[in-house]
Formats: C-alpha cells, structure tokens, sequence
C-alpha cells in the first residue's frame, strides 16, 4: 500500500475514476493496476490558492487485499454480569458500547436528565439565568459535548483506536465526511439524535439508562471471596458490581469531594482559564482567506499559540459561525463556551483565549492543598456574576482591554443573556491579565487584523479542564489501592474533547471487562 497527496480546488470533488488515475500516477502503474483507493484524510489549504488537500491510501493488483475497518459486533448483554458506568458523556458512552462488545452489562447512572428533557433546563439557563445543578450544558445524557458544538479535535491515535469512535458516529447519524476531515465536525443540532441513538443502542442490547442519579457515594465491600461495588445515590437507590468505570465530566466537584472525603487518592492538575473572544466571522474569513472568501467556502477557523512568562496562551475551542452559551453548573457563578450547528452559520466566530496555569502560580490556594486550582477555578467565576448580578458576561472590547480602558460600548454578541461592560483587566487575576495582555497583540502577528477593538472578550472561560486528577495504574487502568475502580475521561483528568474522552472510556471498559 502507499500514501501520496493529491490537491483539487476547493469547489471540485474529485470523483472515484480521478483519484484511482492520480494513484495509477503515483505507484507507476495503469489505472487498471490499482486494486483500491481510499481518502484517508481531507484538509483546507488557503495558503495559496484555495484547496482541497487528500490524502489517498491506494493498492495495486499485486498486492494482497486491504479489509475494511468493521467494528465488532455488539451482544446481548441482558443477563450478563454488570458494569457500573457513572456518568453518560462521551466517556461513559463510548465505555458502555465497548462493553456491549465484550459481553458485560452497563449500568449507566447519569446525573442529568435525558437529552430531550435537558434541552427545557438549557433554555431555562439562556432566559432566565436559572441554574438547574443536574441538567445544564455540562450535565446530562450526553455530556457537555451534546450542546457544546460536537467538534472532534484529535486524530491521533497515540492512546488507542479513534476509528471505532468515528465509524460509530457515523453509525449512529453523524455523516461520513468525520471519517476523513481533518477537523471533523458534527454540530449541535445533529448531536442529540444521535446521542439518543446510541442511549437506544445500548438498551436494546440489554444494558440499562438510569437518569437523575446523582452518585452520593461509593462502597467496595469483601462478598465472600469477591469484591463488590456498592454505588448510591441521590434517589435512594443503590447498585452493585464487580467495577465502576468512573466517567464524570470535569465540573463534577462533588465526585471530588467523595474522594477527599472517603481518603482516596486526588492530584491537583493544571488548567487553562481566560476569557472567550468573539469576532464577526467575516473578518476571520477575511484574515484566513486573504480576502478571497466566498460563500461556497466553509468558514474560517483559527489556532493560535504563543507563550507569555513562561507559559503557554492559546486558544481553545475555536467555533467558526458559532454562539456563545452560559456553562454554569451552580448558582452565583459565570462561565462560557461556544458551540455551533453543523451549517456553522451564525455571524459570529468565538474561541477561549486561555493561559496555563499551574499549582505554583496560585501560592495564596497552598491552604486548599490539592483543591487549590479548583477553589481558584471558582473564585473567579464567582467574581464574574458577582460584578454583574446575573450570568450577563463581563465584557471588554480588545484593544480597550489591552490598554485598561473600560468600554464606553459594547458590539452586538451571540451571547444570549447579554453582556455588561466590565473592567476585565482588573477582574481577572493579574498573573492572566498581563499574560493575555502580551499575547493579543503577538496574535495580530499570525492573523493581521486579529486584534482590533470589534473584537469582544467576555469572561469567564474556565472550564477546560479538569483541575483536579484522579490518579490510576499505568497497566490496568484502575484506581489506585481501589480494585474494581476505573477513572477514565475529562473528568478524571486524563482527556480533552469528544474523542480522547471516548478512547479513554474504550480503554477503561476493556480494562474492567478482563
């Protein structure tokens, strides 16, 4: 087999005869020789002219046959021994049909409420600035990527196979362009159906969906010679196993607090907090496509990295034609994030512009020892609704929030609650401030045009990780002096996205069913 990369302009799709007489040019050979030709990958390249990069995988006739990728099968699992899944996002999902495949029973406890019922509470949240603490745009069948914009970053497969991620997205309604882009995308308002799809997979298969369970606490009791799993929660009802795999999202602070309470094993991590900047995406459509764009073209999207006193600034999330959305898991407290439907069509583009942080820039948290980041995590927020009163977002024009000017006005913005005028450069913590305050204008240096004061930052972007760890065995993946025990996702602090929290819960569900 042998790779090689053929571009065509951006409106052509080459068809199947193109691309099998571009491999023949390749390999050497007459069209007639090659046996299959494959897109692996699609990319957008607007450095010069516009294109489509692909990347082809092809055989000829003398070699031996390439067999598909075909996911193994699922099985009833009805009368099977149970697994215990707490938690239904991409981790605890992806966790539950790996199961399926290996014969074991999952035995979802889902703290929110089915995807359908969640969109009531999220409407709720965008209007009246209620925060229901179980069912947001962070908790609920789904997770938080269900209404979160559904962008599939990674492509590696450094930590395990992302293909059975993708193809069963696929299977299960998203299109098959994910297959093969090399920013697949599936948007917001195709996810949920697709999010039921798999819930409806899963029991039909004879595993079990258990929603408004809000696990309270954690028991491994000796059954004889067996240890057993005792999980409760908030209804009173109790379930029990030989293993939990433990797929709490990352703003899950009570399942942190269960650990600390119960002496288990918890290790402070670094995150990333800033704010999220919002452009008109015709101006990043402009920047990107050095002033060539045209509507046929999809919009533009950004990455931007550059590093500020010793740590890293970039952005995160990027989400082109998107809007922004309160991520608020409690009351009093003011978080975002972006989403976008699959057309991508809003008039805005958003992406967090965020700083690393670690332990060691916090020293005034040391009290908190290993909840230090996350008591920092909320103290921020909580200093966001704080000086508006509501989840309206503190805002700040760029260049004013460079030069520590608070805005006489603000741009129109797709954040539904509204946004205030805001001194950002003094509500932020300081250290963040002046990190962000360097890195705009060295972004103005990749994308010209970039920082300019039609640009809005609103605060808070916090959540984009985990700032606490659960630690677990290198080899078999399970907690720390706690057998039967498998952390795995955002939440455990071991993935970032859709598809690194969905590998890490096929790795954790492998685990769990030897």
């Amino acid at each position: 087999m042998k790779e090689f990369e053929v571009a065509y302009p951006i409106r052509q799709v080459p068809s199947e005869e193109e691309l099998r007489r571009a491999a023949a040019r390749s390999m050497g050979v007459s069209p007639a020789k090659v046996a299959s030709c494959t897109v692996v990958r699609r990319s957008l390249d607007a450095r010069g002219d516009i294109l489509y990069r692909y990347r082809i995988a092809a055989t000829t006739t003398d070699e031996p046959a390439v067999e598909p990728y075909r996911l193994p099968e699922y099985r009833d699992v009805t009368n099977a021994e149970p697994v215990i899944v707490i938690g239904g996002g991409p981790a605890g999902m992806f966790a539950a049909l790996r199961l399926l495949m290996e014969g074991r029973k999952p035995v979802i406890l889902e703290r929110g409420k089915d995807v359908h019922s969640r969109k009531y509470d999220i409407a709720a949240l965008s209007r009246e600035g209620r925060v229901h603490p179980d069912s947001n745009y962070c908790f609920g069948e789904g997770g938080a990527g269900t209404f979160s914009d559904g962008k599939l970053f990674t492509r590696s497969n450094k930590r395990g196979d992302i293909r059975e991620v993708l193809y069963q997205l696929v299977a299960f309604g998203a299109d098959e362009s994910i297959l093969v882009d090399a920013h697949p995308h599936i948007g917001s308002d195709r996810l949920p159906a697709i999010v039921e799809n798999i819930r409806k997979c899963i029991e039909e298969h004879g595993g079990e969906y258990h929603f408004s369970s809000r696990v309270t606490d954690m028991l491994l009791q000796n059954e004889g010679r067996k240890k057993t799993w005792k999980v409760l929660c908030q209804d009173g009802c109790v379930y029990s196993a030989p293993a939990v795999i433990l797929a709490a999202g990352h703003s899950s602070r009570d399942i942190y607090k269960l650990f600390d309470s119960r002496g288990w094993p918890l290790e402070a991590k670094g995150f990333a907090l800033g704010v999220r900047a919002e452009h008109p995406q015709s101006l990043i459509n402009n920047i990107r496509y050095h002033g060539r764009y045209q509507p046929y073209m999809p919009p533009a999207e950004y990455s931007l990295v550059t590093q500020s006193q010793g740590r890293g600034v970039f952005s995160f999330c990027m989400c082109p034609g998107g809007i922004l959305v309160p991520s608020a898991t409690a009351a009093g407290e003011t978080v975002l994030n972006g989403m976008s439907n699959s057309d991508r069509s809003s008039r805005w583009a958003n992406a967090g512009i965020v700083c690393q942080i670690e332990p060691g820039d916090i020293p005034e948290y040391d009290h908190y020892g290993v909840f230090g980041l996350l008591e920092f995590q909320q103290d921020v927020e909580r200093r966001m609704y704080d000086f508006s009163g509501s989840i309206k977002a503190p805002a700040q024009r760029m260049l004013d929030f460079c030069r520590k000017v608070e805005s006489v006005n603000l741009p129109a913005t797709s954040y539904h609650p509204g946004a205030v005028s805001a001194p950002l450069h003094g509500l932020l913590p300081e250290f963040v401030y002046t990190r962000l305050r360097e890195a705009f204008p060295l972004f103005n240096k990749t994308m010209k045009g970039y920082y300019t004061n039609d640009a809005l930052l609103l605060a808070t972007e916090s959540r984009t990780s985990s700032p606490v760890r659960i630690p677990r065995d290198k080899e078999t993946m399970s907690c720390l002096d706690l057998p039967g025990l498998y952390p795995c996702g955002e939440g455990a602090g071991y993935a970032g996205g859709i598809v690194s929290s969905a590998v890490d819960g096929i790795l954790a569900a492998t685990a769990a069913a030897i």
